[in-house]
Order: structure tokens, then C-alpha cells, then sequence
């Protein structure tokens, strides 16, 4: 009788778990239409970007006519777009749209390179909470790929290297004759280590990756958490976009484009370098 009666209220419990879920689907709160029109993973982005897919998941085939369709991606990049964002709209996002379309080869490639995630962590640096932006890309390694780290961005590094002006670098020199010294002046450098890089070749950068990696290796930096993530996107001659996930009810939600701007390769080359080595 127990036996019974337990199998009754487990059928009950069921009924009202699938009908619950099935109100959520046919419901605000799930729409499964909306559910595959949002672009999840990057690299759905990436297939839906190429027209490799349709707006709803379905995949092409590569022998198909409507693969890298140019025609069926003018109905589908706009779907892309943040469609909240007016600075992503109307005629730039038209005439980004016609110059992708106008050839064959516009399409973007996963191993391809120029491309970064932009991995805001949190870490502890001597024990105080901060944030660290970590750049990472695409690299490939033997018959696969592996993403890598590139360049960091925190203000704590930067600010130990600030840009000096031209005055107060000729405060900062050792003299040409110092070698019949042997060198005895050197200890100037040393006197003033705010400025230590001063004394270096005026070809020196900062490498803030080694003092990122100097300060883990220390055990100063330890890693919290990643707190906010978005895609950096230079493959597109003369253009330049970035992708960032938006977490909304309706069609237009998941991995979509938050910035766009026209950019010539030379404009493009100066923005390469924060996010290069």
C-alpha cells in the first residue's frame, strides 16, 4: 500500500515538474525561439558571422548554397549587433555590413590571430583586492591551438614607468666620456631608482608581462576570480569591432557586437600594441 501510494505521489511530483517546465518554454521566461536565436559561444559567433549557420543554430553544409552565403549574411549580421547601442547602428553598421558582403574572403577564422580576449580578473596583489586585465589570443601549436597570454593591463605597473619629459630626461644620463671613468659616475642611476629606466636605450619599453609574471612567481599576485570578459576583433580589413555578451530576454541576447569602428591599417597597427607582445 506505501509502495503505492509513494508511486502516486512521484507520478504527481513529475507531472508538476514537466508542466512547469513546459509553461517556462511556452512562457516570458523561456522562450525556446529566443533560446536558439541567442548566439551562446564565440565561436557560434564566429559561424553565424561567416553564414556558416543560420540565426537559429542550424548548420550549412560546406557544399550547400547557402554556405558564406554573402547575400543570406546581409539579413543575418544585423541580428549580430547589439541592437540597444545606437553607436553600433544605422549607417556604420550598414556600410560594415556592404563592405563585408562585397567579397569572398571576409570572413574571419578562429586560428586566424588578430583576435583578444580581455579578461578582467580579480586578483590579490600583498594582500589588496585589485583588477587586472589579462590579454590573451589565439595560437597555434602542432596540429591544434591553445590560447596564450599576450600583455596585461594594471595601472600599479604603469605608473611605475611613467612617460618622462624631455627635460627631465637630460637630467638623467651618464656622460659619453664616462668609460675612462670606468664608470665611476654610474652611481647616479642608482640614486634616483623612481627614474632607473631613464639610464636605459631609448629603444627600452616595459614589459609588464615579465613584472606580472615576476610578481606570481614571488607569490606577491594571487588569483582570485575572472570578473568580466569581451573580444577584441581585428581581422576585418579597415575594421575594427568588439564582442561582448549580453544576458537578456528576447532574440537579441548572447555573444554580440558592443563597438564598431572604421580603422585604416596603419590607425590599426597603433591599437595592435597594447594588445601585442
Amino acid at each position: 500500500m506505501q509502495k503505492k501510494q509513494f508511486k502516486y505521489i512521484f507520478l504527481g511530483f513529475l507531472f508538476f515538474i514537466v508542466s512547469g517546465v513546459q509553461a517556462q518554454i511556452g512562457g516570458n521566461e523561456m522562450d525556446e525561439r529566443a533560446l536558439y536565436a541567442m548566439t551562446k559561444q564565440m565561436s557560434q559567433f564566429f559561424s553565424r558571422f561567416n553564414n556558416e549557420e543560420d540565426q537559429f543554430g542550424k548548420k550549412y553544409h560546406s557544399n550547400t548554397k547557402e554556405y558564406r552565403n554573402n547575400t543570406t549574411r546581409k539579413n543575418v549580421l544585423p541580428l549580430l549587433f547589439d541592437a540597444q547601442n545606437p553607436r553600433t547602428g544605422g549607417s556604420l553598421q550598414k556600410y560594415f555590413i556592404d563592405d563585408l558582403t562585397k567579397s569572398d574572403s571576409n570572413f574571419m577564422k578562429f586560428t586566424g590571430g588578430l583576435w583578444y580576449a580581455e579578461v578582467s580578473s580579480i586578483f590579490l596583489h600583498n594582500g589588496k583586492e585589485v583588477e587586472i586585465v589579462l590579454i590573451l589570443t589565439v595560437e597555434q601549436e602542432g596540429l591544434g591551438s591553445k590560447w596564450v597570454l599576450t600583455n596585461i593591463y594594471y595601472p600599479t605597473f604603469s605608473q611605475m614607468f611613467p612617460t618622462g619629459e624631455i627635460v627631465e630626461r637630460e637630467k638623467h644620463f651618464l656622460h659619453p666620456m664616462s668609460h675612462e671613468l670606468d664608470f665611476m659616475n654610474i652611481y647616479k642611476a642608482f640614486q634616483t631608482p623612481e627614474a632607473i629606466e631613464l639610464y636605459a636605450s631609448k629603444e627600452f619599453s616595459p614589459d609588464y608581462l615579465t613584472l606580472f609574471f615576476y610578481e606570481i612567481k614571488k607569490g606577491n599576485l594571487l588569483f582570485k576570480n575572472v570578473s568580466t570578459l569581451k573580444f577584441h576583433i581585428f581581422q576585418i580589413k579597415n575594421w575594427y569591432f568588439e564582442v561582448s555578451w549580453f544576458n537578456r530576454s528576447g532574440n537579441n541576447s548572447g555573444w554580440l557586437i558592443s563597438n564598431l569602428m572604421f580603422v585604416s591599417e596603419q590607425e590599426k597597427e597603433a591599437l595592435l600594441k597594447f594588445y601585442q607582445p
